[in-house]
Order: structure tokens, then sequence, then C-alpha cells
């Protein structure tokens, strides 16, 4: 079995090499760094891939690679059983790129693989579909990315890093999601910043662990297969934290995975995720859009008549206030006598439009899209579970009226490095309903987990990070529904109906009063002592007091 820890290691030291030929060639900092490092990182890892799968099969045909690959009958099987794959052909693989690389025009040659294998009819499921039905490939001309008398020598040197023989991700192909989210995360952490219309943004893998486990373990799992979605996706950790939790049946994966973001940075990040973790059936299913102007998932794929499509689970970490002015009359217009905004869309400030709560918009969308049992996760701002004005009470209202809540977790502050708002997790269960005669159906568990975690520095920002111990915690106190003194409470609607609908573990915790039983001969002598003592503070304040009205002159003040 291969040495995770050496395998983790030599991956990384790949992404710094081409990081450091991205700097070497003046990328560094732009947005062409991402796209060159991610590609070229992704051609790696599918050439293995197809490599590897290669392998298999010649060695069950009794075939050397070469043979294979030169027997079309044979190549054809091969795409068939592993259809699920990106198809390579010879050109395409590194094996013989490495054939070509003495070659003055080495560039064209690796820019012409990278767009060969994207516009391969077997590898148009790989693309990305746009809102407007359009298709972003796979990979583009990355060379073209510097200037033209540096493209030859650019593309020999990432060319070097990926077709060193001492490593081959052959090895990592048997290791788990979470060896692939760890890779992930080190793959895009200095891509990972807030620009754009959206901001980029990547929830932390211990609040996507837990919030994956505690969805999966709110009620039985069965063999079947799960609709799961995510409206605003970012790079997918949310999302796909679910399906591997959900896990595979006898069918294999129980997750579907539809997803959405209006960021083309997030989507390609998305893209790779998914590719890693082996979820390539669910590709077709990544649209990169608006999700509040265009959603594009229909209950009949690509016919918006048939109406928006509902999921069994849903998770989200939207962005919470951002300048949405642009397209705010388009869906309060566009979606008026809908449900879908029921509890209203934010008004358009005649100063800072950059704070409209656009997050009120995606949570109501999430309550619209979930299936009638079904069940979803929300990274909201802590804000909201008290908010007293504007939709804020109102989208709570109507949780705790139609009986959806099922828990909710304040986390720590600085749980996520690039905000310091705080944040907390919604977890909505269409299934929580009162059962008359069962006095513990319907129960909401509220937890406050502020004060967990440590502070550590990331970059320039400062982070809390939960320790193991303390997302266990986290988990088991929802899942079991355990109530701890100031840390989680259980409740019910109606209490919450009287506490005027807030969604917060502290309005909710006792005041306990220490009460000392003691004799009344001790009860005296405790209040003598206190009586002696504040004479003495009275004396001393008197005298303070001559003192300065002396200083003074005798003039009152």
């Amino acid at each position: 079995m291969a040495d995770i820890v050496q395998l983790e290691r030599d991956i990384k030291e790949i992404i710094d090499e081409l990081k450091g030929i991205c700097q070497t060639a003046g990328l560094t900092g732009s947005a062409a760094e991402e796209v060159v490092i991610t590609s070229t990182f992704l051609y790696k890892f599918l050439n293995d891939k197809f490599m590897w799968n290669l392998d298999k099969l010649a060695e069950k045909y009794k075939m050397t690679r070469e043979e294979l690959l030169n027997d079309n009958d044979a190549l054809d099987s091969f795409y068939h059983t592993y259809a699920e794959d990106v198809a390579f052909t010879k050109e395409d693989t590194i094996t013989y790129l490495a054939t070509k690389v003495n070659e003055q025009r080495f560039y064209e040659v690796f820019d012409n693989a990278l767009e060969r294998i994207s516009n391969n009819p077997r590898n148009e499921v790989f693309s990305v579909e746009t809102a407007d039905g359009g298709r972003k490939p796979l990979f583009t001309r990355i060379t073209e990315n510097v200037e033209a008398s540096k493209r030859n020598n650019f593309a020999v040197s990432l060319f070097g890093v990926i077709s060193k023989k001492k490593f081959d991700f052959g090895d990592a192909f048997e290791n788990n999601f979470d060896f692939y989210s760890t890779i992930f995360e080190y793959l895009i952490k200095d891509y990972n910043v807030a620009s754009g219309t959206y901001a980029e943004y990547f929830t932390p893998q211990a609040v996507s662990s837990i919030i994956a486990k505690i969805l999966v373990r709110m009620s039985p799992i069965r063999d079947t297969l799960y609709e799961v979605y995510d409206p605003s996706a970012g790079s997918g950790s949310l999302v796909l934290h679910l399906a591997n939790e959900l896990g595979d049946g006898s069918f294999g994966n129980k997750a579907r995975v539809y997803t959405q973001d209006i960021s083309q940075k997030s989507t390609r990040f998305l893209r790779i995720n998914m590719l890693l973790n082996g979820l390539t059936e669910s590709l077709e299913n990544i649209i990169e859009g608006d999700t509040l102007v265009s959603p594009a998932h229909f209950e009949e794929k690509d016919n918006p008549n048939s109406g928006l499509k509902h999921f069994d689970f849903i998770t989200s970490n939207p962005p919470f206030k951002m300048d949405f002015s642009s397209t705010r009359d388009i869906i309060a217009t566009k979606w008026s006598g809908s449900d879908r905004f029921k509890q209203g869309v934010p008004n358009i400030p005649a100063n800072k439009k950059e704070s409209m709560a656009i997050y009120l918009l995606f949570i109501q969308h999430i309550l619209y899209s979930l299936k009638d049992e079904g069940k979803a996760a929300i990274v909201v701002p802590t804000g909201f579970l008290t908010a007293k004005k504007g939709i804020e009470p109102k989208i709570r209202k109507a949780i705790i009226d139609n009986q959806w809540l099922k828990g909710v977790i304040s986390m720590p502050s600085n749980i996520f490095a690039n905000t310091g708002t705080n944040v907390s997790v919604l977890f909505i269960d269409k299934g929580n309903k009162v059962i008359d005669g069962d006095e513990d159906s319907g129960k909401v568990i509220l937890i406050d987990a502020s004060k967990l975690g440590e502070k550590i520095k990331d970059g320039k920002n400062q982070r809390t990070v939960l320790r193991k111990g303390e997302i266990e915690k986290i988990e088991n106190t929802f899942i079991e529904r355990k109530e701890n003194d100031d840390f989680s409470v259980l409740v019910t609607y109606d209490q919450i109906q009287e506490k005027g609908y807030s969604f917060s573990a502290g309005q909710y915790f006792e005041v306990k009063i220490e009460y000392v039983d003691i004799s009344a001969d001790e009860f005296q002598k405790r209040m003598d002592t206190y009586m002696s003592l504040l004479s003495q503070q009275f004396q001393k304040g008197k005298e303070l007091e001559d003192s300065i009205m002396k200083q003074m002159g005798g003039l009152k003040l």
C-alpha cells in the first residue's frame, strides 16, 4: 500500500513547482496563473488515471499498454468500460508528448493535445454548461497566457514537472475522499479569495464535515439514489462532503449532485473537485449561471415549464451581503406571485448597496426547492437568528409555523478566514413535525458552539480552528439531541414562538442561581462583615471628599 504522507508531499511538491514556473513567467497573482496551475495539474491527474485504467485492461487482455493503444477495437472496448473517465488518444498522453518535447514549437503540440481532449466527442460531458445553454471546455490553450517569445520554454518547463518519472498519480487512486479534499484545498488555496460579482468562497473542511454528518444522520438513509443540490456551490466543499457521507449503495454512489454558481472560477474549481473524487456522472448537472435570476434545474431536464426541481438534500454557504441592485427588480418581477420569494426581496438602499442581504433570497430559494420530506443545511450570518425587523423574522416565522426547523449551530467567530462575520448553520427538516401524543416529536436543538476552537494565523488573517474533540462534541450533541448547560438546549416550536421566533440558543438557557445552605448565625456573621466593609468604604469616601474640598479652597461643586 502506498505511503499516504509521501504521496501528499509529492503532490504538493508538483503544485509548488508549477507555481514557481508561473512566477518566473510573471503570472503570479494574475487570473492566468490559476488557470495554468489547475489545468496542468488536472491534465496530469487525468492522464495518469487513463494510463492506470489502461494497464488494468491490458493485463486482462494479456496485452501491453502500447498494443492496446494501437488496437482500435480493444481501445473502443476500453472507452466503453471506463466511460465515466476522460478519454485520451495516444497523441494526448504524457508518454507521447515526451517524444515531442525537443521540438521548436512544442508549446503548440502541448496546447493542441489539451484542445483535442476537450473537443473529443466522448468528453463533452466534462464541459460545463452555462445557464444560457453554452458550454465551457475542459481545457483551454494554456501557453497563450504568456507572450509568444516565452511560450516554448514555458511549455517545456510545465511539462518537465508533470512528466517526472518519480511520481505517478496511479498510487493515489485507491485513496479516499479526505485525501483528495486535502489535496484540492492545497491546490486552490492561493486563488480562493473574494472577487467578482459573487465572492468565491471555500467552506472549511471541519464545517463541511459537521454539516454532512448531521444531515445524513437526521433520519435513516435508504439504499436509494438521493438528489443533492447546492445553489451557490462555490468550489463544492459542502455538497461533495454530503455526497461522500451518503456513501455507496448497491448501484454505486447514493448521491446525484446538482449545482449552480455564477462564478466562472468557482465552477472550474468544482469541476476539478468532482473529477478528483470520481463523481463524473454528476458533471452534466453543474451549471454556471445566476441561480436567483435563472435557476437551471427543472423537474424535467431542460424543460422550464415543468417547474423548478425539488431535492432530497440541499447544502449552501451563500454570499451574505452584496450589491445585486442590477438584478433586484428582475428577480422581483419575474417571480412575482410565486411562493419562491414569498417573504420578500430586499430593497435597493440609497447608500451602501453592497450591504444588500442577498443570502435571504438563497434561504427562500432553498426552502422552496426542498422535497416535502427534504433536509437542508444553510450557513447564515448569526445576526439572522435574532433580527427583529425586515425579511429575516418573516423567514424565521415561516420556518417555525411550517414546523421545518431541526436545529441551529452557532459557530465560533472567524471560523471562515476571509470574513469576520459570525456564522451559524440552520438545519431544516420538512419532516420534523409535531406528532400528537409524542412529546419528543418536533423538538428543535439549539447549540452555542461560539466558545470552542483555537485561534491560528492563516496568512494575513486570524482563523478559528475546531479541534477533533470539539467537532465530535458538536456532531454528537446534535445527532443525539443532548442538553448541556450553556451549550445546547431542546426547545419546542411553541417556545420559539413565545420568544419572538428567536433561533439563538442563549435566549433559552436557564438562569441558574447557586444556593448555599447556611445557619442563621452564619448568615448574621456574613451580614455583619459586609456591613463593616461598607462602613469602611463610606468613611474612606468621606475622607477623600473632605480632602478634595480642602484643596479647592472650600468651594462646593
